[in-house]
């Protein structure tokens, strides 16, 4: 499971010409689901995610966690974030789950997250989205659990 993070002011995601999710200060959350994950990487992923000290304390130093800081998490599905790029010049998604198993472990995911204390809104998975953000830092990290 692979996740880009990056800390926002603001985001947003729209689909259809209509707001499926949105947030103020916290944390936009790309998602990325691999055959073969488990409720181990959603744990893993959950875990390490909320208690990530990336948001500034009073010093200005990135000190404080998403749950320190009281914010809240946008996750949206990004099975391209499992793409293969090595070979040629069109990527392969063929280490991406299958949308049935992506789609239940990205669920499994926001679940863990609220378990956590986080407030969480979303986007659709599998649908074309208009995804906005005010990146904050700007601070953008990548955390895939298979490098744990």
């Amino acid at each position: 499971m692979i996740a880009v993070i990056q800390r926002v002011s603001e985001s947003k995601v729209v689909v259809d010409n209509q707001t499926t999710g949105e947030i103020g200060h916290g944390l936009m959350i790309l998602l990325g689901v691999y055959q073969g994950d488990t409720e181990e990487d959603v744990e893993f992923l959950a875990r390490k995610i909320t208690g990530l000290r990336i948001f500034d304390d009073e010093n200005g130093k990135m000190n404080l966690s998403l749950l320190d800081v009281g914010g809240s998490a946008l996750v949206v599905s990004q099975f391209t974030l499992c793409g293969d790029w090595r070979k040629g010049r069109r990527p392969s998604y063929i280490h991406a789950a299958e949308p049935a198993e992506g789609e239940r472990l990205y669920e499994d995911f926001m679940t863990r997250l609220r378990q956590l204390s986080v407030p969480v809104e979303s986007g659709r998975f599998g649908a074309m989205m208009d995804v906005h953000l005010v990146n904050d830092g700007p601070v953008t990290f990548v955390i895939d659990s298979r490098a744990r």
